[in-house]
């Protein structure tokens, strides 16, 4: 039920909620469900994979001078890398994956190596 106060004791009209009479307002609590975690990953893996995904696009965005929507279509598959033997090979297959590019690619080949030097290949762990 709403009361309006009258224009006489305020200047502006002023709106009130009152609970109907014989009943008792709870406030409701809402039911939280347990999620099942049915995989778990590091989280700190994900986080550096995914600051490194971000810099690879910006990366790329300079490289080809264009916004992250007009890059051309290549995939620069940081677990592939992750499986290859040496850096050469690894190198190797980074600038295969960017002939395209008139730009020189060398500082963000050997920039790309160190960031992924040390990482974890992200594989999905198994149920528990």
């Amino acid at each position: 039920m709403a009361a309006v106060t009258s224009p006489e004791t305020s200047p502006q009209p002023r709106v009130y909620f009152q609970t109907p009479a014989g009943t008792t307002e709870e406030p409701e609590t809402p039911v939280r469900k347990q999620g099942r975690v049915t995989v778990k990953y590091d989280r700190k893996e994900l986080r550096k994979r995914l600051n490194l995904e971000e810099w690879i696009i910006d990366q790329l965005t300079d490289l080809y001078d264009c916004e992250e929507e007009a890059i051309p279509e290549l995939e620069i598959d940081v677990d592939e890398l992750l499986d290859m033997p040496s850096d050469v090979e690894r190198g190797a297959r980074v600038k295969d994956l960017l002939v395209d590019c008139f730009k020189p690619t060398e500082d963000f080949i050997s920039e790309l190596l160190d960031k992924i030097r040390g990482m974890q290949k992200l594989s999905t762990p198994q149920k528990k």
